[in-house]
């Protein structure tokens, strides 16, 4: 039984035991009977106790989060009075409509001085126990050791939850001051085998985040004192009144299995309950998702989501894939889990890594933003806009508060990619007339590319090593080795040892291979790209200066596995649509609570498209319906369908937009 249950049960007995006269009193609760003499009021009491006992036991994120982030808008720069100026509005104009999480994005420990950036070190501010703690500067509420207690009251007092982004691990700061581990169980330093521990016994260097290298790095949660570290920051940030956590650095390429493992356990046993939230989704699939999905409660599935078209359409495929997969709303943390397709950059904004706050509206046009929110709500992903507040504008509010869109988003079941659909360029959207058939979601073409997977995936053990004379030996992919393509190869290296400090560390890593881009070169591969990629970008590997890091660290088994030491992951050559994001019709269907159906039509043309399907098509997604005839409404356009249809359902979508119907079937 977790932790808080185990109190308001103990609490639970000692107020039925009070109820109870002295002498009608039995050793075993069990045999009890309340006399008939007990008080109304104890049982009037006793029901609100069993209410309030139910509620909290309520599962955890039933449904996908709402909320606002401030790192669309402010990057890592907010301060308290913005951030409070914003969640304020979100509690006003969107808290009805169930955004209830008001999240601070990352670095607000970092001082806003001259040299502060993303990724610079020295900035940041520490307690005598190596946590970070708010910028007193940027958070005046902050100072005396308050934490986040203030914001966080006046955050519960508009009705909202708060939330707040962490990285992986431990600070390079912290490390680098060696500062002692508390032992909340004591309240001293930690103390282990006769000895003191400090933030250099627990730190990996060699596991610094990729994307911050300067910033943080994993624990040994093998160590006890990696361990009192982790549960020492979770504890702290549940006495400030954190009601969500977004881990950054722990997925996706980054992905770190036993840090997350451990921090649910810790949230597991914390009393209050704290959603918690993974990041990034570079290169994530279903296989990889599925060791971690019951421990959190959101995962992100891309890179970071910006305000471009390529952003926008690269999410398709792996919303399709999630989907069918039936990751969407699987277990997870003490309650559901979801497939997180990033926030919604819409509004006011600021840009990616930005030393600067909002100062620029959304570069989608309006049907770009229509189809944005469309396919979140579609996938069923959470809905966290990330647009300032202050200055949200009347189109923006209406799309993110669409009723249709959020009953689609909390409550629909069945959300698949629907593949029965055709498209074909519209007259009306075309200056000769031509009529020209463009790609559905079926028939792109496919490149391969360098990814990540989890070692469990069958398709993973796919490398064997080719020998090129007696001291030079290439690692390529076998599947290219045949016909007339040129396979991937790349040239093997042992891992040399460069330091002193390495060499402490350097016995875990024997036999560890560096893989080089060339036989001479200095450039050898990275598990995870060495900067925070968005959405739409992928490349065939990538390469940088050859480190004593685990990120460029590789282990080839004989089961053709090639085993990154930086993530536990396997590399795999994948197959990725060329022309995704570029071309094509596609489409979602859902069900609804009361037995409605939702389609949804997305061109991803650059011309406007006329698309179509048949409505005997649509219980090929829908098992156990038979359909005939609908009705319906179609959403953007407010407009009803002509007729009773039995045989098409057929839209003029214009390009990048998209059309969502409601339809009502026998």
């Amino acid at each position: 039984m977790h932790n808080w249950k185990r109190q308001e049960s103990y609490h639970l007995l000692l107020f039925l035991l009070s109820c109870v006269p002295a002498q009608d009193r039995q050793l075993s609760l069990s045999a009890m009977e309340l006399p008939l003499s007990t008080s109304l009021s104890c049982f009037s009491f006793l029901f609100f106790f069993l209410l309030v006992l139910s509620v909290s036991s309520e599962d955890r994120a039933s449904t996908p989060p709402r909320g606002w982030n401030s790192n669309d808008s402010f990057s890592w720069i907010i301060s308290e009075a913005e951030f409070l100026q914003n969640a304020q509005i979100l509690s006003q104009k969107l808290h009805a409509q169930g955004y209830e999480y008001a999240v601070v994005d990352y670095l607000w420990y970092r001082r806003k001085v001259p040299g502060a950036g993303a990724d610079s070190l020295g900035f940041d501010v520490i307690d005598e126990w190596g946590r970070m703690i708010p910028d007193p500067d940027q958070w005046p509420s902050s100072r005396d050791g308050k934490g986040f207690t203030e914001v966080a009251n006046k955050v519960h007092s508009m009705g909202l939850k708060l939330g707040i982004h962490v990285m992986r691990g431990i600070s390079t700061q912290a490390v680098n001051a060696n500062s002692p581990i508390l032992d909340t169980t004591t309240g001293r330093a930690y103390e282990e085998s006769g000895r003191v521990w400090k933030a250099q016994d627990i730190g990996l260097k060699e596991k610094a985040c990729a994307w911050m290298q300067h910033g943080f790095m994993s624990v040994n949660t093998d160590l006890g004192a990696g361990k009192a570290f982790l549960r020492s920051l979770y504890q702290q940030y549940a006495s400030w009144g954190v009601d969500f956590i977004k881990n950054d650095c722990v997925f996706g390429d980054d992905l770190n299995v036993n840090e997350i493992t451990y921090i649910s356990e810790v949230l597991k046993e914390l009393d209050r309950p704290i959603l918690y939230s993974l990041s990034p989704g570079t290169s994530v699939t279903p296989d990889m998702a599925k060791a971690v999905s019951g421990l959190s409660n959101m995962y992100r599935i891309t890179g970071d989501d910006w305000d471009t078209w390529a952003d926008v359409a690269a999410h398709f495929d792996v919303a399709r894939d999630f989907a069918a997969a039936k990751m969407i709303g699987s277990g997870g943390l003490l309650g559901t889990s979801w497939p997180d397709l990033d926030m919604l950059p819409l509004g006011y904004l600021t840009d990616p890594g930005s030393n600067e706050g909002p100062h620029r509206r959304c570069r989608l046009n309006l049907k770009e933003q229509r189809t944005q929110i469309t396919l979140w709500s579609m996938a069923k992903s959470p809905l966290m806009f990330g647009g300032d507040l202050r200055n949200i504008d009347d189109t923006t509010f209406s799309l993110i508060t669409n009723p249709t869109l959020l009953e689609i988003n909390s409550y629909s079941a069945n959300n698949v990619e629907f593949p029965y659909v055709r498209g074909s360029s519209s007259s009306r959207g075309r200056k000769h007339g031509q009529s020209r058939m463009y790609l559905t979601s079926m028939e792109e073409t496919e490149v391969e590319v360098l990814g990540l997977t989890s070692c469990k995936d069958p398709k993973a053990s796919g490398w064997l090593v080719e020998e090129l004379d007696q001291d030079l030996e290439q690692i390529c992919w076998k599947e290219n080795m045949e016909g007339y393509r040129e396979p991937f190869c790349l040239y093997k290296r042992n891992s040399l040892v460069e330091s002193d400090e390495e060499i402490m560390y350097g016995s875990q890593y024997q036999g560890i291979l560096h893989l080089l881009a060339s036989e001479n070169a200095d450039i050898c591969l990275n598990a995870s790209p060495r900067r925070k990629i968005t959405s739409s970008e992928f490349t065939r590997g990538s390469f940088s200066h050859c480190t004593r890091n685990a990120n460029q660290m590789w282990e080839f088994h004989s089961n053709g596995t090639l085993i990154s030491s930086y993530s536990g992951l396997c590399a795999i050559m994948k197959k990725v649509k060329a022309n995704a994001g570029a071309a094509g019709a596609r489409s979602w269907i859902a069900t609804g609570r009361t037995g409605e159906i939702y389609l949804a039509f997305f061109n991803l043309n650059p011309d406007d498209m006329v698309i179509a399907t048949e409505i005997s098509d649509l219980a090929k997604a829908l098992p156990g319906r038979s359909i005939s005839s609908c009705t319906g409404k179609e959403i953007w356009s407010d407009t009803d369908l002509d007729r009773p249809t039995n045989d098409t359902i057929t839209s003029f979508v214009k390009s990048h937009d998209s059309a969502l119907y409601v339809l009502k079937c026998n």
